[in-house]
């Protein structure tokens, strides 16, 4: 095999998605018409050969193509999966409602398309220039996802808040990099590892904190998050799923990447930013999520917590934090896309509703309905023996062994106190009077939701074979 096959088959998800995105727009310029028509199923179709790629390239070695920019290896295979599995749930489970809502442009799955791309780059990017390309594409998607609705003033504005602050972000990542490349005289991560060994110096330690404010970002945790409320809210429903699954795959992927193989020699200096961030989004997750009223905000607030209690992993800096931060991704993914295919099921008379009230007394007009979102609003909450509970065991323990045990402590503290908010909406089903009863909703919602929660359940008793491949991802960055 010459030297350009080899590299051409070490990064075929990303030549597929690329050939394929283009294959659709051609297909959408030559319909002629605005309306989405089969484009889904299309998109489906290419997300899905992407990740059969990734599956049957897992056996194959790692290896660090194109000029060292890419690198294909055991994790980027585990996140990639994730992400992949991401944008094709979202597909499946958007239709009925970007139908209904007069949304159903034939951009939108050519965009999530598109932002995959940028995901898979992002996810293997083993240099800056190569981050920072594969950051962009999957931001300039995201950003027209964000104010697809452009009849809908909550939407516009969601875009263009979302582009304002990520274009604020994506510069100060780009003069985060600048600086590290300055002072260390290479873009690539092992290069950087080496240049600055294990005494990394003032400018160094200034870039790779601006580096963070991008990356912290593109997770939504404090105080970067300030976006993710007002976008959850405004944009449509299959967009704010889509914004609070895949995309935080890559971004939680990449930032892993980045500390554990170009910056092992600035241990302590990135530890504190980490464990400040994870603090500071357990905290705010916890407690301003309370007074909420709104579902899709309730959500989102939901998610700024869960990046922190996944960054106290992280913040352990070993192999165990790391199959931690592994582990919690593709449980918080499960979790996530059961409970938003729950609620784009709340629609009444056609209409959707967003209201945590519009949920009263679920458990009498759709009994099946409410058990299968209780259970998922459990398992956010870390009760046992679902498996939400034992993603935060892991990354728990990954603090506990780290040292890190008040880290630990206030991550229990916060998650006792987030459980507030989740049993509010289990109690607003089962003892509340019943609100309007909802439409049928869509048989890919009903199948979303309810192999959602039986994955959730069924977790503790065969939970190895997701702990073991989040080991062999863990193991392949060190």
């Amino acid at each position: 095999m010459n030297s350009l096959s080899l590299e051409l088959a070490h990064a075929l998800p990303e030549a597929i998605l690329a050939l394929g995105g283009v294959a659709l727009v051609l297909i959408g310029a030559f319909r002629g018409k605005d309306d989405d028509g089969p484009m889904s199923e299309y998109a489906v179709a290419v997300l899905g050969a992407a990740l059969v790629a990734v599956l049957l390239g897992h056996q194959r070695a790692a290896g660090v193509v194109f000029g060292g920019a890419f690198i294909d290896d055991d994790f980027g295979d585990f996140m990639k999966v994730l992400s992949l599995t991401g944008s094709i749930v979202v597909l499946l489970m958007s239709g009925d409602f970007l139908r209904r809502s007069g949304v159903n442009k034939f951009e939108f799955p050519i965009l999530v398309v598109l932002a995959t791309l940028g995901m898979l780059m992002l996810i293997s990017a083993e240099n800056l220039i190569a981050l920072y390309l594969g950051l962009e594409l999957m931001s300039l998607s995201l950003y027209v996802l964000a104010a697809l609705s452009r009849d809908d003033a909550r939407a516009s504005e969601a875009g263009l808040k979302y582009f304002v602050l990520g274009a604020l972000s994506s510069g100060m990542l780009l003069y985060g990099a600048s600086l590290i490349y300055g002072f260390a005289g290479t873009v690539s991560f092992a290069g950087i590892a080496a240049a600055i060994g294990g005494h990394p110096n003032m400018g160094v330690i200034f870039g790779l904190a601006f580096l963070f404010v991008g990356l912290a970002f593109k997770m939504s945790v404090v105080p970067f998050h300030m976006w993710t409320p007002d976008v959850y809210e405004g944009a449509p429903t299959p967009i704010t799923a889509f914004f609070a699954s895949a995309p935080k795959m890559a971004a939680v992927a990449v930032t892993v990447r980045v500390i554990m193989t170009a910056f092992p020699g600035a241990f302590s200096q990135w530890q504190q930013i980490i464990v400040f961030l994870a603090l500071a989004s357990m905290a705010l997750g916890a407690f301003a999520a309370i007074a909420q009223t709104n579902i899709k905000r309730l959500m989102a607030y939901s998610s700024i917590g869960h990046m922190g209690f996944a960054l106290v992993g992280l913040a352990a800096g070993t192999e165990a934090g790391a199959k931690g931060v592994a582990l919690y991704m593709a449980i918080y993914l499960v979790m996530t896309l059961g409970a938003f295919a729950a609620i784009l099921s709340m629609r009444v008379n056609g209409q959707p509703v967003e209201k945590i009230s519009d949920l009263s007394g679920l458990a009498r007009t759709n009994p099946a309905m409410a058990f299968f979102f209780a259970m998922l609003m459990f398992s956010l909450a870390g009760v046992p023996p679902l498996a939400g509970f034992f993603a935060k065991f892991y990354v728990f323990m990954a603090a506990v062994e780290a040292k890190l045990y008040w880290l630990a402590v206030i991550g229990i503290l916060t998650s006792a106190v987030s459980a507030f908010y989740y049993l509010r909406v289990v109690k607003v089903m089962y003892f509340d009077d019943p609100a309007p009863a909802f439409d049928r909703p869509s048989v890919t919602e009903r199948a979303v939701l309810a192999l959602s929660a039986v994955a959730m359940l069924v977790f503790w008793i065969f939970p190895a074979p997701l702990v073991d491949a989040a080991a062999v991802a863990a193991h392949s960055l060190f």
